[in-house]
């Protein structure tokens, strides 16, 4: 009589915690679309900020950017599964977009880059931490793929060391304190009132009460 005893292969916990599920696909679709939002009320006064600061500083308004990052952190945050924080980044700034963004299909190109950013840093911690530093380091990561895209798409690699040091410094600053801190606090947020009870964000919210 055979005594093997079958396992499940050591993979399939972790396949199963990362696939998709539709109420994933339906949540951050609606994150998305809130965080698009978020960016075309942004797009008046963070361009405007923008402008003033770097007229002050030349490279220092990177310190408005921020806010428009915060798709991906979110995402990344609420959904935790592979492909979330460029999924509702990239939508919301096609939202943007759509609603009329000043800066037309360069919104696109900014969402992708900037969710790719946000989705490299959850990838390097294998999905699974998802705290504060978590949270500032993809802000950070989304703010480091913007200041690399503007290097051609706004001609920036022209503008000189100086400039170029001013600005990644204020953008990582933006995205770790207005993308990263800022999006977490909102999602605990969310956490708190019950809305997110499906996802893991929302369970953990219920074990600190």
């Amino acid at each position: 009589m055979s005594t093997t005893t079958t396992h499940a292969p050591t993979g399939a916990p972790t396949a199963s915690r990362l696939r998709w599920r539709v109420v994933d696909i339906v949540t951050a679709s609606v994150l998305a679309v809130a965080c698009g939002l978020l960016f075309v009320l942004w797009n008046g006064v963070g361009g405007a900020w923008f402008g003033i600061a770097d007229a002050f500083t030349p490279g220092f308004g990177g310190i408005a950017v921020g806010p428009w990052l915060i798709g991906g952190v979110i995402g990344g945050l609420v959904i935790r599964k592979p492909g979330a924080a460029l999924f509702v980044e990239l939508l919301a700034a096609n939202v943007s977009t759509l609603l009329g963004s000043q800066w037309g299909i360069e919104t696109v190109y900014s969402g992708l880059a900037q969710g790719l950013g946000a989705e490299l840093i959850f990838a390097v911690l294998l999905y699974r931490r998802f705290g504060v530093v978590a949270a500032m380091a993809s802000g950070v990561g989304a703010a480091v793929a913007a200041w690399t895209l503007e290097l051609f798409l706004s001609a920036n690699l022209a503008k000189g060391p100086e400039f170029l040091g001013i600005y990644l410094g204020t953008l990582a600053l933006s995205g770790a304190v207005l993308a990263g801190l800022l999006g977490w606090l909102i999602v605990r947020g969310l956490a708190a009132t019950g809305a997110l009870s499906r996802f893991a964000a929302g369970r953990e919210a219920q074990r600190r009460t």
